[in-house]
């Protein structure tokens, strides 16, 4: 499974399916590998950032590079991994700590006023304000 080139043995398929806590079966699973095989350009066994941008769901999320974080040089096990969080069949709880990893910029632990604003920076580009997005993260934390 080290080499994108390599062929996904029955021994990789239940490895990346435990790997991914059984949210995808094992035809999902090699046509994963598939698409990490397509993405992976470079035949080095794993995705760099230049070719998650080459997703166009992905490059034009404006989340995409807050999410590069979290993606950069993953191989197939840590790809799927990393997709079983969109999966209809994730917890809640593997969403919310996407989430928060997300908005947690200084990778601190916490979500601070800072980090509200910056995501928001990115979320509404010239369509708000910088004065009305600080009035809506001090909402938010006030509020919660």
């Amino acid at each position: 499974m080290g080499n994108a080139s390599s062929m996904l043995t029955q021994y990789d398929i239940e490895e990346v399916q435990e790997h991914c806590n059984y949210l995808f079966s094992q035809q999902e699973i090699v046509s994963l590998y598939e698409r990490f095989c397509q993405l992976d350009r470079s035949a080095k066994g794993f995705i760099s950032e230049d070719e998650f941008l080459s997703i166009p769901e992905f490059s034009l999320n404006p989340l995409s590079k807050r999410l590069l974080r979290m993606v950069d040089g993953l191989n197939f096990k840590d790809f799927v991994a990393f997709l079983s969080t969109f999966s209809a069949k994730a917890s809640l709880r593997q969403k919310i700590e996407l989430i928060f990893k997300v908005y947690d910029i200084d990778g601190k632990g916490k979500v601070t006023f800072k980090d509200l604003l910056e995501v928001l920076r990115d979320l509404t580009g010239s369509f708000m304000s910088e004065e009305q997005r600080e009035v809506l993260s001090r909402h938010f934390i006030n509020k919660y």
